[in-house]
């Protein structure tokens, strides 16, 4: 069994929703990541704000980075795995919400993150191109 720990990419970091747009897109280009998990003041995850968001939703609409929390830009549910969820869990999760991105957790604290070129790093060609219709297919 391959687990979500094992294709994970570690060390992800978690940036604060009262946190300004300028300095997630600052942490982003530091740790060369196109996402970041935005936690609570209690560390817990309450979405996941990405380099996409942040010029669609806050540049392109004339607002100032520097005044838009990540707190406000998170929408929707968000999601997460267990560290010790099966790869197959993963694919359950990232495939039904359609999701490209989904943050590792373990004892209540952030562990990893699992993107697109985790997946493409440790599955079989057909299971990834299974998983690329799926996240992809329009609803």
């Amino acid at each position: 069994m391959t687990t979500a720990a094992e294709i994970m990419h570690p060390g992800a970091q978690w940036i604060p929703a009262t946190e300004t747009l300028d300095r997630a897109a600052e942490l982003m280009g530091r740790l060369g990541v196109g996402a970041l998990p935005v936690s609570d003041a209690n560390e817990r995850l309450c979405g996941i704000i990405t380099d996409r968001d942040i010029v669609v939703k806050c540049v392109a609409k004339g607002h100032d980075p520097a005044k838009v929390t990540c707190g406000e830009l998170c929408e929707g549910t968000p999601r997460w795995i267990a560290a010790d969820a099966d790869v197959s869990d993963v694919l359950d999760e990232m495939e039904s919400h359609q999701i490209k991105r989904l943050p590792v957790i373990e004892n209540k604290r952030l562990v990893g993150m699992i993107s697109e070129a985790d997946l493409a790093q440790h599955l079989p060609e057909a299971q990834l191109a299974e998983f690329v219709e799926k996240v992809y297919a329009r609803r």
